[in-house]
């Protein structure tokens, strides 16, 4: 794992209200998990970051892991905490609980 690149993450996390890792980018996803991800959020019409991890994948992925302890991409953070990969993202959005912890993090209280 390099030290430099999980300070990064760590910057990105906390510098951002929402912020995916994903394969590829919104306007481009490179697979169907990280697509409805960013869907999710476009759907919410709210704003978030992303990192394609496939610029280093072998090193986001170790390196994800050992931040969020979740062994798959795509990865949601929600004001700098983990929210869980494409299947609880969108079971989230499914139960109206993805809007409330948007709507917290913009309020300033995040649940």
């Amino acid at each position: 794992m390099s030290q430099e690149l999980k300070q990064q993450i760590e910057q990105e996390i906390t510098s951002n209200p929402v912020h995916l890792y994903i394969k590829g980018t919104p306007e481009m996803p490179q697979c169907g998990f990280s697509k409805a991800v960013c869907e999710a959020f476009l759907f919410l019409e709210v704003p978030f970051t992303t990192t394609n991890v496939l610029l280093d994948l072998d090193n986001y992925r170790g390196t994800l892991h050992e931040v969020s302890q979740w062994p798959t991409i795509p990865q949601v953070f929600v004001g700098g905490e983990f929210i869980g990969g494409c299947d609880i993202t969108l079971e989230m959005l499914r139960s109206g609980d993805l809007q409330k912890v948007v709507e917290g993090v913009a309020s300033g209280k995040v649940e």
